[in-house]
């Protein structure tokens, strides 16, 4: 049995001395609303963390495959974003924006630097639920119209609102939402009926967009919505011209475009910064969360000065939203991104994985389809790769052992069947290496 090694790291945890796993355990069973789930079947507590790797109560230490669903960006307590954060904490930790403070007005200034056109006014909030819905809010306002295309298989968020933009009913209760929402066909090149081989399959899902327009809606609209690179939906990325052809038909129906890069931006595609860039397409709204902050809640919708002015026709407001300790922390990650070649190393140790992760697929009959772009990664498993059957007990399985073995990913896709790899972007070349030993193991012992 083959037992791979984690590469060297030089962080001694400290000693831990709270309540015990089980005790712990205890107080959320009694305390905390049952919904809120764990991973594994023997949950694990997670106690510290640094850069890649994080640590349970007894010391083990875990490479992190999946920071923290995607919001971890530049490490667990990066020392510079640590400092901003803890500097910020002793000055003043929260103003709201009815008062001037230098830390939203340099924080908005620097990330409406890093993005195209003119999309230059931001607008923060706590969540990527959050942004989403208030993205929806300006798009009805500047439009006039109501009517929203979502796409099949999209996550959003979990809010009354974001729940109907979200197209998985494992994601959706069953209450009254979805009013005026429409879903495409995603664009699946692996489950859909255009596959890889077919050139023109952006052009042919693009154009799904349109016909959904003239049959299910009044003709006009306030918005498309899309995820750059499909997420929880088990990193589904878009064939080319994908969004070009679905943008130009929802702008022809009135309406704007929005590109949800909460799990997506920030470097994370490697080739480009934000995952519509990939696409060669310029939204009129973004919205984005996760990464943005490295674990700090904070979100942001960023859109042109037009469409921004549609908010101010009424009060609106956000308590926390550009509280001062979470912007100092996401300016600090954008700094940190910029200076340490985060978005190269994305790209590098993510066509390393890919290419590992197809010479893995070449061994596995079990590994139905490699995809992703940079660290946003996905492989889905399959019974039968004839009849694409989804494995899901034999991703709980790999998923189990990998944990065993020391690598903590995670999964999605509407079925479960589909391992999601999104570490920090500090990820290391030895730190890739071992995560290809993990599965090549883990997929060996079914």
């Amino acid at each position: 049995m083959n037992t791979p090694s984690l590469p060297s790291f030089d962080h001694q945890p400290r000693p831990y001395t709270g309540p015990s796993k089980e005790e712990v355990a205890a107080m959320r069973r009694a305390h905390v609303n049952p919904a809120i789930f764990t991973y594994y079947s023997k949950p694990l507590m997670i106690v510290e963390g640094r850069m890649q790797y994080l640590y349970d109560e007894t010391g083990r230490r875990y490479l992190d495959g999946f920071g923290g669903i995607v919001t971890v960006s530049v490490g667990h307590c990066h020392p510079k974003v640590v400092a901003a954060a803890n500097l910020q904490n002793e000055t003043i930790q929260h103003t709201t924006t009815i008062y001037l403070n230098p830390n939203i007005a340099e924080y908005a200034r620097d990330l409406a630097a890093r993005m195209p056109g003119d999309l230059k006014v931001c607008y923060f909030t706590n969540s990527g639920s959050e942004a989403n819905d208030l993205a929806i809010l300006m798009a009805r306002l500047h439009t006039g119209n109501f009517d929203m295309v979502a796409l099949r298989n999209g996550y959003h968020g979990g809010s009354m609102q974001t729940m109907g933009l979200t197209s998985h009913h494992t994601w959706k209760f069953n209450v009254p939402h979805s009013f005026g929402v429409h879903h495409a066909l995603f664009p699946d090149r692996y489950r859909g009926p255009y596959g890889y081989d077919d050139r023109d399959a952006g052009a042919k899902y693009g154009d799904d967009v349109g016909s959904l327009i003239e049959y299910a809606t009044p003709g006009r609209i306030a918005a498309f919505i899309a995820e750059s690179v499909q997420g929880v939906g088990g990193a589904v990325v878009f064939p080319d011209g994908y969004l070009e052809r679905a943008y130009g038909h929802a702008r022809a129906a009135g309406a704007v475009c929005i590109a949800d890069e909460v799990q997506a931006g920030f470097g994370r595609m490697g080739s480009h910064y934000w995952g519509f860039e990939t696409q060669g397409v310029l939204p009129d709204i973004v919205t984005m969360a996760k990464g943005i902050g490295n674990g700090v809640p904070l979100a942001a919708v960023v859109t042109t000065p037009e469409i921004a002015k549609s908010l101010a026709s009424r009060i609106h407001f956000n308590t926390f939203g550009g509280n001062p300790v979470c912007c100092a922390q996401g300016r600090a990650v954008l700094q940190v991104i910029d200076e340490e070649g985060i978005q190269a190393n994305a790209a590098a140790i993510g066509a390393k994985l890919i290419d590992g992760f197809h010479a893995l697929a070449a061994k596995h009959d079990v590994i139905g389809d490699v995809r992703g772009r940079g660290l946003m990664l996905g492989i889905e498993l399959v019974k039968d790769r004839a009849n694409k059957q989804p494995a899901k007990d034999e991703c709980m399985q790999v998923f189990e052992t990998c944990r065993e073995l020391g690598l903590l990913i995670g999964k999605g896709g509407l079925y479960g069947n589909t391992l999601r790899i999104k570490p920090p972007m500090c990820l290391t070349a030895a730190d890739a290496d071992f995560m290809l030993e993990v599965l090549d193991e883990a997929f060996r012992r079914l």
